[in-house]
């Protein structure tokens, strides 16, 4: 049954709903909670990191179905504590406060830097782990998906600093406030259909590759690489087509509370 396209494209979706779900009501939960619950959710979860490392490494011995649900799974975990960390303001930059009015472009840019830029770096390192890992093995489903969500998170990022219609901010986090007066709202720029396009463009050519694989293997991987390919498509049109995407998660959100006595505002 797992060897079905459609049902591996499920999995990806399913997968993509559940994991944002869950780092969102983690950091959700830590921003009502101790001052230090942030810090402390991303320690905890390190396991999970070390979990994404060895099934890697595991997976990427051999092409098989197991492995490719595998290796994808592997990658989600690696993606999914790198973001927890730069959600919690544990991993971010070493620039933490608002964008002040009237800088140059240029200017703006740099100091839009300042703020992600350990963000990035983490990024960055476990691209490179997962190219260590992957390429001279023979499954490198591993590779593709978090080559995907890495060129999609720069032009999501590029976007939301040069301009977009519309941008949720329901779910930003208390250690991250700072990072909205570097959103701008307003028409789209270059930076959006160059983004779409290509990402459209990528789900097209997995969904070639998927119709033309001969293994189960193939087409399981291009079955899940298409569906990521097209929810981070997605994900970009939702930044200009004003749709309440927010529901999808808010209903399994704690209600947000006033800040802790002490804390930053």
């Amino acid at each position: 049954m797992f060897e079905t396209a459609w049902i591996a494209a499920l999995v990806a979706l399913f997968a993509w709903w559940f994991s944002t779900g869950a780092i969102l009501l983690l950091v959700r939960r830590s921003d009502i909670s101790a001052p230090d619950a942030h810090g402390r959710s991303v320690v905890l979860t390190v396991p999970f990191l070390a979990l994404g490392v060895a099934a890697l490494v595991v997976s990427a011995e051999a092409h098989t179905v197991a492995n490719v649900y595998l290796s994808f799974a592997a990658v989600l975990l690696i993606w999914g504590w790198i973001e927890l960390a730069f959600l919690a303001g544990v991993v971010t930059g070493p620039e933490r406060r608002p964008c002040p009015p009237g800088l140059s472009s240029g200017t703006r840019f740099l100091r839009a830097w300042t703020t992600v830029s350990h963000h990035e770096l983490a990024l960055l390192i476990g691209f490179f782990a997962v190219v260590i890992v992957t390429v001279p093995a023979e499954n490198t489903i591993a590779l593709w998906s978090y080559g995907l969500l890495l060129a999609a998170r720069i032009s999501a990022k590029l976007n939301l600093f040069f301009g977009v219609p519309h941008i949720n901010t329901e779910f930003v986090p208390r250690p991250l406030a700072h990072l909205k007066s570097y959103f701008r709202t307003g028409p789209i720029t270059a930076a959006f259909p160059i983004g779409v396009v290509a990402l459209c463009l990528t789900t097209a050519w997995f969904g070639a590759q998927l119709a033309a694989a001969t293994s189960p293997a193939e087409t399981v991987g291009f079955a899940l690489l298409t569906a990521l390919a097209g929810l981070a498509a997605l994900e970009h049109w939702l930044m200009v087509i004003p749709l309440p995407d927010a529901k999808l998660w808010s209903w399994m959100m704690p209600a947000p509370t006033t800040h802790h006595e002490g804390t930053d505002p």
